[in-house]
């Protein structure tokens, strides 16, 4: 008999989504293994993100299933869904942190809707999680005071503020020069290893790649057209992988 402890940390079997005409994902089929971070690479408006909300429940599939740790999650109540989503941390494209709450008080903010931590324990583990990504000098700083990267590394510690057992990361490096993003790309592996936790990390950025990935899929029209290592993408003779090998700089 198969153990719960084999089963993926994310299934995805047949998700289909449209908005209007226009069909997102049809009948997409992906697996992540517990503790591995998976890379989905794809052009803009392939539905990257939108597959990352449907994982995460804000928004609903058209078709399909969605496991998470071996519970389907696309029929859950909101209760229901709300305790499945605790276990999963999600860094959005923007960080989307909360203007008027300070560093310290976005990092925290999980931490008071979620647990019966004391005002204290809220604060200690914030500032221990601002700490680990490098902004424990920024815990009274307001968003609009920070950089990108900065953003991007406050957005990770409120991300991880619940100890998740799954990430999901959308465009982690957008927007940011190359020497910030390799040192987020590396503070996302770091954190990963760490923490043994299972990822899906979106993303356009072939140095991104390189660093975080254990596997790498590509989704185009919808589904998967790829998966593996980076070597087999750069062998593939698939039309539309070896144009974005080309834009991305990594074939001549």
């Amino acid at each position: 008999m198969e153990s719960a402890h084999y089963k993926p940390a994310i299934h995805v079997q047949s998700l289909s989504k449209s908005f209007g005409e226009q069909k997102v994902l049809n009948r997409l089929d992906l697996e992540v293994a517990r503790g591995e971070t998976l890379t989905v690479l794809g052009r803009s408006g392939t539905g990257k993100s939108v597959l990352l909300k449907l994982i995460i429940g804000l928004q609903k599939p058209d078709d399909g299933e969605i496991e998470i740790n071996g519970e389907a999650i696309t029929k859950l109540s909101l209760d229901k869904l709300n305790a499945v989503r605790k276990t999963m941390g999600f860094l959005f494209q923007q960080a989307a942190l909360y203007d008027s709450l300070t560093v310290e008080a976005n990092v925290a903010f999980p931490l008071q809707r979620h647990t019966r931590m004391s005002e204290r324990e809220r604060r200690d583990r914030a500032r221990q999680l601002l700490a680990r990504v490098g902004m424990d000098d920024a815990v009274n700083k307001m968003p609009g005071d920070l950089s990108g990267g900065m953003k991007k590394r406050v957005g990770l510690a409120r991300a991880l503020a619940l100890d998740p057992k799954i990430m999901l990361l959308d465009e982690p490096t957008a927007g940011l020069d190359p020497i910030t993003a390799d040192e987020i790309n590396q503070l996302i592996r770091d954190l990963q290893q760490e923490r043994q936790i299972s990822s899906i990390v979106v993303t356009h950025d072939m140095r991104s790649v390189k660093v975080v990935a254990d596997r790498i899929a590509m989704l185009n029209e919808g589904r998967i057209i790829i998966e593996g290592t980076f070597e087999d993408l750069k062998q593939s003779d698939h039309p539309m992988i070896a144009k974005f090998m080309q834009e991305s700089g990594e074939v001549s």
